[in-house]
């Protein structure tokens, strides 16, 4: 079909050079260039403005994806992700027009050949487009249809300062929340989430200090809800802290998932169950896939709650492809705060 604009011949693209033997690092990525193939039936050309850097990648590169909804990456594969560009060109029978902002999964590159069925459109829910790669989707639909946050309670999020964490602990709040507890490992982002966020206190993981204790003098009376990102100790202590009838969603496995000891596909933890019997608890995981109503009304709130300055989106921004490779490193050693998005 004719088009308007020359279109690019080649994209650059992060490959999979090797496969690390823990976790992944900068010389384990090519950024690449490749052929671009002109759209087909029913196809389009995103120019990517963004793209998200996020630790699934972690297991999709160590190759234990069972029960996980995306395939595992090999040597030679090109890395994807949720994706915001630009339609420059449209194949015969696509919905979609130059020119029009979508978001997709096909990521960690310049230019990409996308199915116009799996591009979502972009209108003005949010009012800036890269908040379209926020990761507060798993939190509010955890929050909202699993642990269900009730006016007054206590919330625990753990991995406060990652990408579901900094607006996790923002919902619970707006949902009714009387207190929110947060966790990280560094003391430069505790203070960040009490003076930005509005967390009431913050627990340093891995100090002196054994988390149990701080938790126990955080919540003296326990907790009504835990948010977890990170699993191991901090759940196990959670189980521990619990009042009655608390409810625990699970989002997240990081303390396993970015381990070197590792694939990224177990975190294996020990919990008391007599105390689950006892008090009574609900633990549940929580997958998007199972709650496909909960995006849309996530944007709906989100973009509500960005326009009245109720919350924000915390998220860096890496500039430059070239650059990606690192920023994963860098998310891995948890040197950010919040989302990590690589500008494109």
């Amino acid at each position: 079909m004719p088009f308007s604009t020359p279109l690019p011949r080649t994209a650059r693209e992060v490959r999979l050079a090797s496969v690390p033997a823990g976790l992944p690092a900068p010389e384990n990525f090519a950024v690449v260039e490749a052929p671009l193939a002109a759209p087909g039936a029913g196809q389009v050309i995103v120019r990517n403005r963004y793209f998200l850097v996020f630790p699934g990648l972690r297991t999709l590169i160590g190759g234990e994806v069972e029960g996980v909804p995306l395939p595992a990456l090999s040597s030679g594969d090109a890395l994807f992700g949720p994706a915001v560009g630009e339609v420059v060109a449209a194949g015969d029978g696509s919905p979609l027009r130059p020119g029009d902002t979508v978001t997709h999964l096909q990521g960690w590159r310049d230019h990409a050949v996308v199915d116009a069925a799996h591009c979502t459109p972009v209108g003005d829910t949010l009012p800036d487009p890269v908040a379209h790669l926020a990761q507060g989707a798993s939190a509010y639909g955890a929050l909202t249809r699993l642990a269900r946050v009730r006016t007054g309670d206590t919330v625990l999020v753990t991995g406060a300062a990652g990408a579901v964490g900094t607006l996790a602990g923002p919902i619970a709040r707006l949902l009714g929340a009387g207190r929110v507890i947060g966790t990280t490992r560094s003391p430069e982002k505790a203070g960040r989430l009490t003076a930005e966020l509005g967390y009431d206190t913050v627990l340093l993981a891995g100090s002196r200090v054994s988390f149990a204790a701080q938790l126990a003098e955080a919540a003296p009376e326990g907790i009504d809800v835990l948010l977890d990102t990170v699993g191991g100790e901090q759940l196990a202590a959670a189980v521990g802290a619990a009042r009655q009838g608390a409810r625990f969603a699970l989002v997240g496995a990081l303390d396993g998932q970015l381990s070197a000891r590792r694939a990224g596909g177990s975190a294996p933890v020990e919990i008391d169950s007599f105390r689950i019997v006892v008090k009574g608890l609900s633990l549940r995981g929580y997958s998007g896939t199972d709650h496909p109503d909960v995006e849309e009304e996530w944007n709906g709130r989100f973009g509500a709650w960005l326009r009245s300055g109720e919350t924000i989106f915390p998220h860096t921004r890496i500039p430059g492809i070239d650059r990606a490779p690192q920023a994963l490193q860098e998310l891995i050693e948890g040197r950010h705060f919040g989302a990590v998005v690589v500008e494109v």
